[in-house]
């Protein structure tokens, strides 16, 4: 029962719009109202009305070394002593510009901002002053926040709520912006042969988890990096999902492909809002004060995100938890597919390391387009059916699901049996 999370959505509606802060959580594509949260710690969140839950949402993500991480506990408490804000250069930001230098592999030079959609919006500000050009291409079901350029066929809250796009977009930014399906080099080769000396940059999510996690094809992104150089367009990689989760230095990292610039956060501010924006020294340079290309934030490079963060990203560095986390990701999605073989029930599971997606659809899944074909009602009831029996997913059939360092192979034991009733009962 979530008696006390029920009133408390009622009373949220009535001073917040649609009851909640970011779209997804409001439950629409489940048919629930949200439980509230009141506390976690390790892999195991609690609501209001004290219902306990095994979680795989990770606060979207950032949470990779589990809640509640001590060291991290005691970074913050050690640093919120000494003021939660200056407005002013810190040392913090510095040490964490060093440890992201030398863990990422193409980031020369980083900046540092308050959230993905921040980051994003100005690596593309950034390219198209760098470039003179205006056009961006982008793909199917790839999110990359809220800002107007990049709204155009996103997946993420705007394919949970089925709306296409968002009032309020011009369309003459709009059509700056090319949106291709992802996975189709051919799509893009094409649109640079029409648009090439009008195209800023290419930006893509390496691993898109914003349409449920698509394992992308290598000979793909190998050949975004070729076109975006043949024709003089910068290729940005938005590893603000990515970053720090499928490998120490991202899925750059992972598939050996050296962007221009990198968008991150999420871990690197080890569960306080954060972003970050990076790449070769030659274009990040053409950032004020030093350049011409304008970007400022009164909170950027806030010290309590960067003492949660650096923690995270230390722990990160020195234990690199990537092999056992990985072992723990094929444990969790192979014995998905197992329960539900068993069942009867047609899915296909994507993965790539500590992060993964169940498809309700018999047919392989590797664009937004082939995404959206997966049965959204099975996943209803499959969601509803975990989350009564204590298994916390994304509230949405086009999310990831993410694994920590807290989860064990008991917790993902447990999951699995959970997911064999619930698969039982389509």
């Amino acid at each position: 029962m979530r008696v006390i999370s029920e009133k408390l959505f009622q009373k949220a509606k009535k001073c917040i719009p649609g009851g909640v802060n970011s779209p997804v959580r409001a439950g629409q594509a489940v048919g629930i109202d949200p439980p509230f949260i009141s506390k976690a710690n390790g892999c195991v969140i609690w609501d209001v009305d004290g219902n306990e839950y095994i979680d795989y949402v990770c606060s979207w993500g950032p949470m990779i070394l589990g809640h509640a991480h001590p060291e991290i506990v005691n970074a913050l408490e050690e640093r919120v002593k000494l003021g939660t804000s200056y407005g002013a250069p810190t040392e913090l930001e510095v040490e964490m510009a060093d440890i992201i230098v030398e863990m990422v592999p193409s980031i020369e030079m980083v900046r540092m901002v308050n959230s993905g959609t921040e980051a994003t919006m100005s690596a593309i500000r950034l390219a198209r002053g760098y470039t003179g050009r205006e056009k961006i291409i982008k793909f199917d079901g790839c999110y990359h926040g809220h800002a107007d350029s990049l709204l155009v066929s996103a997946g993420s809250g705007l394919a949970t709520l089925g709306i296409p796009g968002s009032p309020g977009v011009p369309q003459d930014l709009a059509r700056h912006t090319i949106s291709l399906p992802f996975n189709s080099l051919e799509s893009v080769s094409q649109a640079f042969n029409k648009f090439g000396p009008e195209i800023a940059a290419v930006i893509v999510e390496p691993v898109p988890g914003n349409m449920g996690v698509i394992n992308p094809d290598q000979a793909f992104l190998k050949g975004l990096r070729e076109l975006t150089n043949e024709y003089g367009a910068l290729l940005i990689f938005d590893e603000v999902i990515s970053g720090f989760r499928v490998a120490p230095g991202g899925a750059q990292e992972l598939y050996d492909i050296m962007p221009d610039l990198t968008c991150l956060g999420k871990i690197i501010g080890g569960g306080l809002p954060v972003g970050a924006y990076g790449g070769k020294k030659e274009i990040m340079t053409r950032m004020a004060p030093q350049g011409d290309v304008y970007q400022a934030g009164t909170l950027s490079g806030n010290p309590l995100a960067m003492a949660a963060g650096l923690a995270t990203l230390k722990i990160l560095k020195e234990k690199s938890p990537y092999d056992e986390l990985d072992k723990l990701g094929d444990m969790l999605f192979s014995g998905l597919k197992r329960v539900a073989k068993a069942a009867g029930v047609n899915v296909v599971s994507n993965r790539v390391g500590s992060m993964g997606s169940l498809f309700f659809t018999g047919e392989p899944v590797t664009d937004f387009k082939t995404a959206k074909a997966s049965d959204e009602n099975l996943f209803k009831r499959y969601f509803r059916s975990m989350l009564d029996q204590g298994i916390y997913l994304a509230p949405s059939p086009f999310e990831a699901s993410f694994l920590s360092t807290a989860h064990s192979e008991e917790t993902v034991r447990k999951t699995i049996e959970c997911a064999s009733i619930a698969l039982k009962t389509l």
